[in-house]
């Protein structure tokens, strides 16, 4: 009996129905498979672990620098809500101690926002002169100043969403005043908040905005202000810029000392 060829074993095609089209396939191409947004249980495990294991390093540090600072508080001399705005905006690239030292003068003279907004620029200038950048600090002043007294009747407003609304005040300066002057918890960001939550390994922001939002999971709410200046005092005192106190800190069991290539 003779052989079929190959040809002539193929399967015959099913005839196509009246109006019913054969799908067509692109040569060459494997049907794309559907995107899923799924995350596998093993990365949430992860994540979950990561959270509460820096939950519970910051619980530690934040215990042990309550135990170090316990009576932490703005530096800025001040008497009330304005008199801390200013001052804050003062101590842009200027210590604390300077700062101090020129605004009882400076208040002294001009005792109120009416009054600041409409000193003389000379002369405020010249007051504020030793804190450094002085014609843009006496313009940032003199602008928030008469902002305040033409939308908030000459009383500093008491939320964020109007505090960053004053020319020259940010997050940072906003938070000041209000945990400081009002008790309004915040999470207080400047160069030493920055350098200290990067080594303890709390975050790997780097922007300032970013930085407070990711901190304010490891804390208690109520403790914002103060974890602000826990940080604050320790970065002064013993986690310094360039060579950290590394042998006399007692946060370093808990710290990872990220970033950090030489110490003491």
């Amino acid at each position: 009996m003779p052989r079929k060829s190959p040809r002539s074993r193929r399967r015959e095609p099913e005839p196509r129905l009246p109006g019913k089209r054969r799908p067509r396939a692109t040569p060459g191409r494997k049907p794309a498979r559907p995107v899923t947004t799924r995350v596998p249980k093993a990365a949430h495990a992860r994540r979950g672990a990561r959270a509460d294991e820096l939950a519970a390093r910051a619980a530690a540090v934040a215990g042990i620098l309550e135990r170090l600072y316990p009576d932490a508080a703005t530096p800025l001399a001040h008497a009330n809500a304005l008199q801390l705005l200013v001052a804050t905006i003062l101590s842009a690239q200027c210590t604390d101690a300077r700062v101090n030292l020129v605004t009882p003068e400076l208040f002294a003279r001009f005792p109120d926002a009416a009054a600041l907004a409409g000193a003389g620029r000379a002369e405020l200038e010249d007051l504020v002169r030793s804190t450094g950048f002085y014609r843009n600090k006496a313009k940032a002043i003199q602008a928030c100043c008469a902002a305040i007294v033409a939308d908030h009747g000459g009383a500093v407003p008491r939320t964020m969403e109007e505090l960053v609304t004053l020319p020259g005040v940010g997050r940072k300066t906003a938070n000041v005043v209000l945990g400081s002057a009002y008790g309004i918890p915040g999470i207080v960001v400047d160069t030493h908040v920055q350098r200290l939550a990067g080594r303890l390994g709390f975050t790997k922001e780097r922007d300032p905005v970013r930085i407070e939002f990711a901190l304010q999971p490891l804390v208690p709410e109520a403790k914002w202000s103060r974890f602000s200046l826990w940080l604050i005092f320790h970065g002064r005192r013993v986690c310094v810029a360039r060579k950290p106190r590394c042998s006399i800190c007692p946060l370093s069991p808990h710290c990872p000392r990220l970033g950090v290539s030489s110490a003491q």
